[in-house]
């Protein structure tokens, strides 16, 4: 079952401290942001009440990053299909994250931040984007279904965020793969 919550004012406080932690496992890695996307960045957005928390980093800084997360006991998944970040299951003590290592630049960082500062910045479309999730969520417990549902107004947001046709196609592309995983 997909289950989304009404935006919960707890959010940011939690990406804060999560940020203090990560920041501190950090220290040595010359880390450019420790980034709060996806929905539950966006203030009055349904979200699923999992955190998506992006380390961005230079390339060369991607295994100092993720050797660091690993010591405080995150697991790495690999990079699922979305070239430039690599994803880490959270430890059993820590709030349900999403959390990723991503290159500073990369396709996957700039489609963190497009959506999240469109949502933001967009109360209609922030409206329009929590109805579809509700929509969604109702008539699905599949996860691949229920980001391919998504998937058409995700890439609208896209496109009026400056990325290209292509660019937006190929999110969509690897957002399929990486949710039609076993």
């Amino acid at each position: 079952m997909i289950v989304l919550s009404e935006y919960q004012h707890s959010w940011p406080r939690t990406f804060a401290e999560l940020r203090d932690i990560y920041a501190e496992a950090l220290v040595g890695v010359d880390v450019v942001s420790i980034q709060h996307v996806g929905s539950t960045a966006v203030h009055g957005l349904a979200a699923k009440p999992v955190l998506d928390i992006d380390i961005v980093v230079e390339a060369v800084n991607v295994a100092g990053a993720s050797s660091a997360l690993e010591t405080i006991g995150f697991r790495p998944l690999g990079e699922q299909g979305i070239p430039q970040r690599w994803a880490f299951q959270e430890p059993t003590e820590f709030v349900r994250t999403n959390t990723y290592v991503v290159v500073v630049g990369s396709l996957a960082l700039r489609n963190h931040i497009a959506v999240r500062d469109a949502l933001r910045g967009d109360a209609d479309l922030r409206l329009e984007y929590a109805n579809l999730k509700r929509s969604i969520a109702g008539t699905t417990e599949d996860m691949a279904t229920y980001v391919e549902a998504k998937s058409s107004l995700i890439a609208t947001i896209l496109c009026r965020q400056g990325l290209s046709e292509e660019e937006t196609r190929s999110i969509e592309a690897a957002n399929r793969a990486e949710n039609h995983q076993p």
